[in-house]
């Protein structure tokens, strides 16, 4: 199955072992709490998907990579104690309790929560010594003579042997006692993850048109060849700050990350089409509204591979402003919950005891190790706008409802600039449809730009919340609605868990 299958799967199976009866007994006990075995290919997002559960589920996460670890520092060290049987005082071994246990009960003390997942990768590359105590670990849930706590729950991550020499076999007495999960790279579901990552457009568009250079491992003479979902992801972050930097991303640059040679040439020469395409056809000029018959002529002349690169360039730069529109929002609406809980609470606190309060919503919710880095920013936001309201009403003397109606004036400000930024991105949607619609009328490119729109989460969002009447013409028209609709639930789903996450 998909890594997007997979996570729903381990995330439904971790609700399960955590639900409670009316007695505060788990409804499925520890002894049948099959730790989830996730065997798939290195670098499609295994730990990732385990952080996100975490986090989405508001459950401690504690993660180890097992082959860093030798039996010592995984069982404990032994050390003797005296004990008495019979009448007898006898010397016994006893084992100190093992790293990783003890790293359990440090989360559980450093973040107040009692339940969590322990989560071990290359659980089946372990070291021949190490062996038996990972047996023993997966069939009983303990590390030497200590036991996992109670309301963790135990999720090993593996690589086939196809991709790692040094797998180990697991027998059959220890498979039947796991909840085995295989997992493949799939790249329109790790596309839509893209999206939400902002994942480099140039990235996007390549592997759209080069599907078998999303994930590729061979053995030849040289060795090993692989690109993976975890090197394009790198290596994105990479161009991205590279941009910002003025450098430029060659070939030796790709193969750094991308370590299959024809691959990582194919990806480099793309980029350097791309950029080039991004300065002839003046994408920021087109988005304004701005394009001639000679453009246009150009563009028609052009073959279908070039098309897609522009559509790539239109795309991906408005899907930038949609991601940030979205980000405004958010921070609105939880600036917006803040001053609410002011208002109603005026006659007895100050606007600064409301961005203590914020400070240490978002201390508390770091300790906890819950928010993500969107949720976490969008915070810091907040606490940065209510010290400039109070440092402004600190500077005038104002009756009570005076003071609210001057907060109420910042808010304002906040709030018109997010609705030109919406405005701004709904102009540059129009012109990027009158764009299409002049260069390519209803035609395979226009299907492809619609696709675009349709995959990534946050265009989404904002056709959504703000309208465009030509993408609802023609999504309709190509028959995309059904897509739309699916695209829509999902986001409602994930602006739930959000929403819960910040408050």
């Amino acid at each position: 199955m998909d890594i997007k299958r997979a996570k729903q799967e381990i995330k439904d199976a971790v609700e399960a072992y955590l639900l409670k009866d009316a007695f505060g007994e788990y409804e499925i006990p520890a002894i049948r709490q099959r730790p989830v075995l996730l065997m798939g290919p290195p670098g499609i997002g295994k730990t990732q998907v385990m952080e996100q559960i975490a986090k989405e589920l508001k459950i401690g996460l504690v993660a180890y990579t097992i082959t860093h670890h030798t039996r010592q520092s995984a069982v404990g060290l032994p050390f003797i104690k005296e004990k008495e049987y019979g009448g007898e005082k006898y010397s016994v071994t006893e084992y100190t309790m093992s790293e990783i246990i003890a790293s359990v009960y440090e989360k559980m003390d450093k973040t107040g929560m009692q339940e969590g997942i322990l989560f071990i990768d290359e659980i089946n590359c372990v070291s021949e010594t190490l062996a038996p105590a990972m047996l023993q670990f997966l069939q009983g849930k303990t590390f030497g003579t200590h036991k996992v706590p109670d309301g963790w729950i135990i999720v090993a991550a593996g690589n086939p042997p196809e991709y790692n020499k040094s797998v180990r076999e697991f027998d059959v007495v220890t498979l039947d006692r796991l909840k085995k999960i295989e997992v493949e790279a799939d790249f329109p579901v790790w596309k839509e993850y893209a999206y939400r990552q902002g994942i480099h457009p140039a990235v996007i568009s390549y592997l759209e048109l080069r599907r078998e250079n999303f994930y590729r491992i061979e053995n030849t003479v040289d060795g090993k060849l692989f690109a993976t979902a975890r090197g394009w992801e790198d290596l994105s972050q990479l161009i991205q700050v590279y941009e910002k930097l003025g450098k430029t991303v060659d070939r030796a640059v790709v193969y750094q990350y991308i370590q299959h040679r024809t691959a990582a040439k194919d990806f480099a020469n793309y980029l350097e089409l791309y950029y080039k395409y991004r300065t002839d056809y003046k994408v920021e000029d087109i988005l304004n509204g701005r394009w001639d018959a000679e453009v246009l002529q150009k563009i028609g002349t052009a073959p279908f591979d070039e098309h897609l690169s522009i559509i790539s360039l239109l795309s991906g730069r408005l899907g930038e402003m949609f991601r940030e529109c979205h980000r405004h929002d958010a921070y609105v609406a939880k600036l917006y919950e803040y001053l609410i809980y002011y208002r109603e609470n005026q006659s007895v606190m100050m606007l600064d005891d409301v961005r203590m309060m914020a400070e240490k919503d978002l201390a508390e919710q770091k300790k906890a190790e819950v928010l993500t880095r969107e949720q976490e920013n969008t915070l810091t936001r907040v606490i940065d706008a209510l010290t400039r309201f109070s440092l402004e009403l600190k500077g005038e003397l104002f009756a009570d409802d005076a003071a609210f109606v001057r907060v109420r004036e910042l808010f304002g400000q906040e709030k018109e600039e997010l609705d030109s930024a919406r405005t701004h991105a709904s102009v540059m949607l129009e012109h990027a449809f009158q764009f299409m619609e002049d260069a390519f009328g209803e035609s395979q490119e226009m299907v492809a730009f619609v696709t675009e729109l349709n995959a990534n989460y946050y265009s989404v969002w904002f056709i959504r919340e703000n309208g465009c009447d030509l993408y609802y013409r023609y999504n309709k028209g190509l028959l995309f609605d059904e897509r739309h609709q699916d695209v829509v639930r999902q986001m409602d789903e994930a602006e739930t868990m959000l929403n819960a996450g910040l408050k």
